[in-house]
C-alpha cells in the first residue's frame, strides 16, 4: 500500500487537505470516505489500510473546519452551512470522476449523515458515478446518552442567526467512543480533533439530522449508478454518541431493492476502531459488500475532446 496527500481548492478558493490510499495491486474499487465530528482523515488508523490490501483504494480529505484543512484558529469547525458541507464533497467528487472502477462512498457519523444527505440531494452527474453508499454509525440523531436538551437546541439556533462564526466547544465523551483504551487515549491527545464548532455549522448539523429522522430528506430508490440505490449500514448496539434505532428506522423506510444493515451487538460508535478482533469483522464486511458491487462492468462516459 502507498500513500498520496495533496490540496483540494474548494470552489470559493478555500484549500482542503486530501489523502488516498492506494492498492499494491491494481485496484478492484474506489471508496470516497467522508469523515465525522472533531475527526479527519487520519485518525482511522487500520481501517484504510485494510482496504487497500484488498484492493479497495481510499480517497478522502480534511472537511472545511477539520483537521489540515483548518488553516488558522478562526476556522475550526467553521463547516459552513449543509449547501457549503454538499457542495465541498462535490468538489472533491469531480476529482475522481470518470472512474473506470466501481465507485462507492463511506460516512461516519457526521459523515455519515451527510452521505445520507448526498445520496438524497448530490448532483445527478455526480450520483450517477457512484455504484454504493455505505453509512458507519450515520448521525440520523444523537444517542439518548448524548442528546442536547431541546432548550439547549431553541438557544443554540437563535445565537447562531446572530453570530454564525461564533465557535463553541461540544467536547465528545471518548469513552462512548469506542471500547479501546488507546483510540481514547488518541482521540484525547489530538489537536487536530478539537470539538469544535461554530453555531451555523452546529445548527447544520441538527438540521440534516432532524431532516432524516423526520423523513423530510428521501432517498429514492435510483440514487446511484444505472439509476440503482445500492446501500449499507452498520451501527453497533451499544453507540452512545448516534443513535442506532434512528439509524434502522431510516433504513426500513428506504425503498431500494439492494440494502443491508447490520447491527454489532455491543460496539460502540467508531466501529473499525473496536478491540480485535471486533474490528476487522467490520471492515471485512464492508470490504466484502463494495468487492461483491464490483464485478459489474462500469460504462465510463468518454472524454469529449478539448477546444
Amino acid at each position: 500500500m502507498t500513500t498520496e496527500e495533496g490540496w483540494l481548492k474548494a470552489d470559493d478558493g478555500k484549500k482542503l487537505y486530501t489523502k488516498t490510499w492506494k492498492a499494491e495491486e491494481p485496484a478492484k474499487a474506489r471508496l470516497v470516505f467522508i469523515h465525522g465530528f472533531s475527526d479527519h482523515c487520519n485518525t482511522y488508523n487500520s481501517f484504510f489500510p485494510t482496504l487497500a490490501s484488498k484492493g479497495i483504494e481510499v480517497y478522502s480529505f480534511d472537511q472545511r473546519g477539520w483537521g489540515r484543512s483548518v488553516l488558522k484558529p478562526s476556522e475550526k469547525g467553521d463547516t459552513g452551512p449543509t449547501s457549503q458541507v454538499l457542495a465541498d464533497i462535490s468538489c472533491f467528487m469531480r476529482t475522481v470522476i470518470p472512474c473506470r472502477i466501481p465507485l462507492f462512498m463511506l460516512g461516519h457519523s457526521m459523515g455519515g449523515g451527510e452521505t445520507l444527505c448526498y445520496a438524497a440531494e448530490g448532483p445527478a452527474d455526480i450520483r450517477k458515478h457512484i455504484r454504493g453508499y455505505l453509512l458507519e454509525s450515520p448521525f440520523v440523531d444523537f444517542s439518548p446518552a448524548s442528546k442536547p436538551s431541546p432548550i439547549t437546541v431553541f438557544f443554540g439556533r437563535l445565537a447562531g442567526k446572530i453570530l454564525p462564526h461564533h465557535q463553541m466547544v461540544n467536547q465528545l465523551d471518548v469513552k462512548l467512543v469506542s471500547r479501546n483504551p488507546d483510540v481514547q487515549k488518541q482521540m484525547l491527545e489530538d489537536p487536530l480533533c478539537h470539538d469544535t464548532g461554530t453555531l451555523e455549522a452546529l445548527a447544520g448539523l441538527l438540521d440534516r439530522t432532524g431532516h432524516l429522522s423526520t423523513g423530510k430528506v428521501v432517498i429514492g430508490d435510483a440514487a446511484g449508478e444505472g439509476g440503482v440505490t445500492r446501500i449499507w449500514f452498520g451501527h453497533g448496539t451499544k453507540d452512545g454518541i448516534t443513535n442506532p434505532e434512528a439509524s434502522k428506522k431510516l433504513y426500513d423506510s428506504l425503498t431500494a431493492k439492494d440494502k443491508t444493515y447490520k447491527p454489532y451487538e455491543g460496539y460502540f460508535h467508531r466501529l473499525h476502531d473496536e478491540p480485535s478482533p471486533d474490528n476487522l469483522e467490520f471492515m471485512n464486511d464492508v470490504a466484502d459488500w463494495i468487492l461483491a458491487r464490483s464485478v459489474e462492468p462500469v460504462q465510463v462516459e468518454a472524454s469529449k475532446p478539448k477546444l
